[in-house]
């Protein structure tokens, strides 16, 4: 009888790679990221566990984007008072919150429950080129499309 592998817990071994954002483009950079915080690139992978690793992203500010997205694409929030409904565009918010585009597009390919929500606690976006995690040894992680 052949059964299927379902990790443990204990058997769950987290890494921490970097990701250099230059010149990435935005939705290609944030599909590989998730798929490396979901774990899918582990033979371990159980989609009901959070077996993926830490990732942190530098140089967010330098992400491309393609077509007219700088003007059309936009971000919306409400405030839940009367007249709250704020739109910003990406132009706007890659000089206000580069780090913020990036996390948002890492969040929209992640699971749409509290597993991704642990899954997004693992993901660490920089707008420069510094990190304060060099003590836990990243490894490089290069986003290949």
């Amino acid at each position: 009888m052949r059964t299927t592998y379902i990790a443990k817990k204990d058997d769950i071994v987290r890494k921490w790679f970097v990701v250099d954002a230059t010149d990435l483009t935005l939705g290609r950079l944030a599909s590989g990221v998730a798929s490396v915080l979901r774990g899918k690139h582990k033979p371990i992978y159980t989609p009901f566990l959070d077996t993926g690793d830490n990732v942190i992203i530098v140089n967010a500010e330098k992400i491309k984007v393609t077509g007219k997205k700088m003007d059309q694409k936009l971000y919306r929030k409400h405030s839940a008072y009367v007249g709250g409904f704020k739109e910003t565009s990406l132009r706007e918010m890659l000089d206000k919150k580069p780090e913020e585009v990036v996390r948002l597009a890492v969040k929209g390919m992640l699971p749409k429950n509290s597993l991704g929500k642990n899954m997004l606690k693992k993901l660490f976006v920089y707008s420069g080129n510094e990190h304060k995690h060099q003590a836990q040894n990243p490894e490089v992680l290069e986003i290949k499309f």
